[in-house]
């Protein structure tokens, strides 16, 4: 699979840097298959090094608690913090109590509101979240056009956590594909926010299909929304292969979605790949060496036709 391949790569570059380091990681929830992934990329990649150990506490999707797990990080003498933000914009206060102990700080997967005003040992290891709702809507799009519906096409739209930068930004890069002359055939019925929610999402689109609203796509922030949609869908008895489905993330769900025909798009976040680039760039802060301020790991579009890439 690809994100071994990549894994396997941050690991040897871990080995040859890492020395005796305690990391804290903060992340904003456990109870997230994406960021489980993440969570274990990155407890993988310590426990196959020397001297390395990481602390990794769960914030239970509380601003105040991620705080206090930072503070309590810097108390104890951490060499370096990683933390995935509860909320984005609400970090200038995470990168203070960081910068005033002098602990180095790196923020995965969530851009934090002040990502272009990191001290010098702050970073953020993510992907570039303008290719991701990019990626799905324009083959979204090729594909409504295939099926002959160039003339006219409508689609629900549904958001993550209203408070997330990676929801603001996928969104926001809906809104810009469909203002193509290409995509612009395609109308929004609605778009709402199922904040990364499976259950939410089948609640969401239940009550869709009880308006009666015609559609022809639903284009979602995340592969667990997709997924609930489609549970939704399925349940009233809508043969999918009528419905372009999207989401983002390419988790092992949604592939297996796509391979029962489901699932129509998803755009591959490696998310191991971003737990590793994380504790690769922790670990060089902490012994001193500059980083790039920003660090991505591209986003990649998988469809039913290179499924198989992504499945081995």
């Amino acid at each position: 699979m690809k994100k071994t391949i990549f894994a396997a790569g941050v690991a040897t570059m871990l080995a040859s840097t890492a020395s005796a380091e305690t990391i804290g990681v903060s992340m904003a929830l456990f109870d997230d298959n994406f960021l489980t992934v993440l969570r274990n990329g990155m407890i993988d990649m310590a426990e196959g090094m020397d001297g390395v150990d990481i602390q990794v506490e769960d914030a239970q999707n509380d601003v105040a608690k991620q705080l206090d797990q930072i503070n309590n990080f810097v108390a104890s003498g951490v060499d370096a913090i990683i933390v995935n933000p509860v909320d984005t914009s609400a970090t200038q206060a995470m990168t203070a109590a960081a910068e005033a102990a002098g602990v180095p700080l790196v923020y995965v997967n969530r851009q934090p509101i002040n990502v272009d005003s990191l001290p010098d040992n702050q970073a953020f290891v993510a992907s570039n979240e303008i290719e991701s709702g990019t990626l799905e809507t324009f083959e979204i799009c090729k594909n409504l056009r295939a099926a002959g519906k160039g003339d006219g096409a409508r689609a629900y739209v549904m958001m993550g956590e209203l408070s997330n930068q990676a929801a603001v930004q996928r969104t926001k890069d809906i809104e810009d594909v469909l203002s193509m002359d290409m995509c612009s055939f395609i109308e929004v019925v609605d778009q709402q926010t199922a904040n990364w929610s499976r259950d939410e999402a089948q609640d969401l689109m239940t009550n869709w299909l009880s308006s009666g609203e015609p559609f022809d796509a639903l284009i979602s922030n995340n592969d667990e929304m997709a997924i609930g949609a489609i549970q939704a869908m399925k349940a009233a008895g809508i043969y999918m292969a009528s419905v372009e489905v999207g989401g983002v993330d390419a988790t092992a769900d949604a592939l297996a979605a796509m391979a029962a025909g489901d699932l129509d798009v998803t755009v591959f976040q490696n998310a191991a790949g971003q737990g590793a680039g994380a504790l690769d760039t922790a670990l060089k802060l902490a012994a001193g060496e500059e980083v790039a301020r920003k660090v991505y790991v591209p986003f990649e579009l998988v469809t039913p036709a290179n499924l198989g890439d992504y499945t081995k």
